[in-house]
């Protein structure tokens, strides 16, 4: 038998089923959030506002998930990386603060955008609105500004994610994309 069959025979750690759900729910709600911005329409139209809604609920989401699943990392680790993949594994690790800095971040700029415009967060169909800084449109066009360039970022970032979940599956066949299914 090869070491490349008995890697692949070898039982994987995987993460925990809370773990992967809020990965996959994650990955729903950033796509629901990426495409809710690409087709929202022209300023002024009802179907701006309509897909700039759900853009900030899933913004907002996006979140509340994040750091939710950061806890759960936190407390509850995560499986050990592959045997001999040193460089892979550094770069894993690389990629996963990567995600968590612009999960984090690219919604907490989106909220400031918004507040520095002079307009509270509003969650479409709920009475809830939020503001955590005053009007200061200034600084406003730079957070928005950064905000656009990281969502522009992560497409790159989800691309890379996506290959690399590929390359173990189908190249190393080294069991890791298993750990998230």
């Amino acid at each position: 038998m090869s070491a490349q069959s008995s890697i692949a025979a070898l039982p994987v750690a995987r993460y925990s089923r809370p773990a992967v759900i809020l990965h996959w729910v994650i990955f729903l709600v950033v796509a629901l959030a990426l495409f809710a911005i690409e087709i929202r329409g022209p300023r002024g139209s009802d179907s701006r506002a309509f897909w700039t809604g759900i853009h900030i609920w899933a913004g907002v989401s996006v979140l509340c998930l994040t750091a939710l699943r950061l806890i759960w990392r936190l407390v509850h680790g995560v499986p050990a990386p592959e045997a001999g993949r040193g460089i892979f594994a550094a770069c894993a690790r690389g990629l996963h603060l990567l995600f968590y800095i612009v999960l984090i971040a690219q919604p907490l700029l989106g909220i400031l955008m918004t507040n520095f415009s002079g307009r509270s967060v509003s969650l479409m169909g709920t009475p809830i609105a939020f503001s955590l800084v005053a009007e200061n449109r200034g600084i406003g066009e730079t957070v928005h500004d950064i905000h656009v360039y990281l969502g522009n970022t992560l497409y790159y970032l989800i691309a890379i994610h996506a290959l690399a979940a590929l390359w173990h599956q189908f190249v190393l066949k080294d069991g890791t994309l298993r750990k998230m299914l």
